[in-house]
Order: C-alpha cells, then structure tokens, then sequence
C-alpha cells in the first residue's frame, strides 16, 4: 500500500552555517564594535540565542541572521521567533529564538483533519513527531501532498519516505 510521511525538518547543516556566517558578520561590521552584539546556536536545545546592548541592536543582529539563513535556502518559518526580550544585566538584552523540528500534536491534527474532511481515499495518522499518510493509489497520495501544501503553505513540511 502507498505511503508517505508528512515531517517538520530543518536542514541543521544549513542553519550552523548561517550562524557562523551571521557571527562572522557582526564581528566585522563597524556599527556592532565595541558593543555586545552576538548570536549563538545552541544545537542541542535546538535555539539560536541573540544578545545586544538594546532591543534596536537585538533586531539589527535579527536581520543578519534572517538575511544569511535565506542566503543558505532554509526557511524562516523553521525559527519560532515569539521569544521575549529579557534583561539579563547591565544594559543588555537576551532573545532566543526557537528552532522547529518535528510536528507538534497540534499541528498534526490539523493536518489529519485537513486530509479526512478532504474527502480524498486516504488515511492519516500521527507517529511521533510526524504524519503517514496512505492510500490505496499514487494518484490520491500527490492530491494529498498538493492539499497540504497549499492548506498549510506557512509551515515548511517536507514530503518523504514515499513509497509504492
């Protein structure tokens, strides 16, 4: 039976380096001297952790990072940028930005729900952090694939693991 699984994953390669690149930016540039202008990603809790003198400086380091992210080809809707700013001493300023990896059980259901109301000769169900989706032909596994995207067209999914 023919089968696909519906992921949220970003290419971690791409996003490392971005933030080598951004850090390298903000090194050199002439506006960010002398201050506490940074970003750092933190692989394993899976965000990127901007610091600045002010909250002007914190979207300025923003802009360089998106900026580079997009050079690389990753999508800004990978970074769950609702972070708060926090003071964390002195004058300075912390944001952290989160790194989406994997669907949320929210979010699958959304996308179950999409697929059953969509009437097409499919089913869809929740493993972990991912979607599989399968049907009886190729045909109505592409009308699925063609309904996520465009029903959910601001979440980065990926399609993968397709099999006949």
């Amino acid at each position: 039976m023919p089968s696909f699984d519906a992921v949220l994953e970003p290419d971690m390669v791409a996003i490392k380096n971005s933030v080598a690149n951004a850090q390298k930016e903000i090194a050199t540039r002439f506006d960010f001297k002398g201050t506490a202008a940074a970003l750092e990603l933190k692989e394993k809790d899976k965000q990127i952790e901007l610091l600045g003198d002010s909250d002007f400086q914190i979207e300025q380091v923003s802009q360089v990072l998106v900026g580079k992210l997009t050079k690389q080809g990753v999508t800004i809707n990978y970074l769950d940028m609702s972070g708060k700013l926090e003071k964390i001493g002195g004058d300075k300023v912390r944001q952290t930005y989160k790194i989406k990896a994997g669907i949320e059980a929210d979010l699958a259901k959304k996308l179950t729900g999409a697929i059953k109301n969509s009437k097409l000769k499919v089913a869809a169900s929740v493993q972990g952090d991912e979607v599989r989706v399968t049907g009886k032909n190729r045909d109505d596994l592409q009308q699925a694939i063609a309904l996520l995207k465009k029903d959910f067209a601001d979440q980065p999914l990926k399609f993968q693991n397709f099999r006949d």
